[in-house]
């Protein structure tokens, strides 16, 4: 009565009822599948069994009747091809499921690369956009040359108004002439905007 009542437990799982079927490993039965479906799928296998078929006609044909094993109508054959048929047609899907199984992983990768490839590729793209739209406000060589020029023509301009402006000091200071009696001109208001100090 005990042992009835721990078996009828309700806290713990029951054990599983009927038949134990044995276990095997289904990627081992998955790899013979498919060596036996590739080899079944090559012209070596068609030529041995066309061999093997013809070897038996030939024996249940010519040779004396106490030897012939499957005479005429050949039922043992029949039903040899018959197995044969019946255990390859599994085998066969088998190895075509395994084959689509692989496929849609190898696709899913695929469209996995590609996806990474297609970000990689937009962010590359908005990367040159924005050192495009850099470079177009980063001063070019060219640009750069010819400020360069317009400063070096601006400078030049100067020192030769510098000059003129200087000689005629010069003049004035031999004549002896009182520089605030003379009257001012334009090199006169660029020297003194250069910084220096009108006379």
């Amino acid at each position: 009565m005990a042992d009835q009542r721990r078996a009828e437990r309700l806290d713990q799982p029951r054990e599983p009822r009927g038949v134990k079927l044995p276990k095997f490993d289904p990627e081992a039965f998955g790899r013979w599948s498919e060596g036996i479906a590739r080899g079944m799928g090559t012209a070596n296998f068609i030529v041995y069994m066309t061999l093997v078929i013809a070897a038996w006609f030939l024996w249940n044909t010519l040779a004396p009747a106490n030897l012939q094993f499957d005479p005429y109508t050949f039922t043992f054959l029949t039903l040899i091809l018959s197995l044969q048929a019946s255990y390859a047609a599994p085998l066969i899907l088998l190895a075509q499921n395994r084959q689509a199984d692989r496929d849609r992983v190898a696709l899913e990768e695929d469209r996995r690369r590609a996806t990474m490839q297609k970000a990689d590729t937009e962010y590359l793209a908005r990367e040159i956009a924005a050192l495009r739209i850099a470079m177009g406000e980063v001063a070019t060589r060219d640009f750069l040359r010819s400020e360069l020029a317009r400063l070096a023509e601006e400078l030049d301009e100067a020192s030769q108004r510098r000059q003129k402006l200087e000689r005629r000091q010069q003049e004035r200071a031999q004549r002896g002439a009182d520089p605030l009696d003379e009257p001012r001109d334009e090199l006169d208001t660029d020297f003194a905007r250069d910084g220096r100090p009108e006379h």
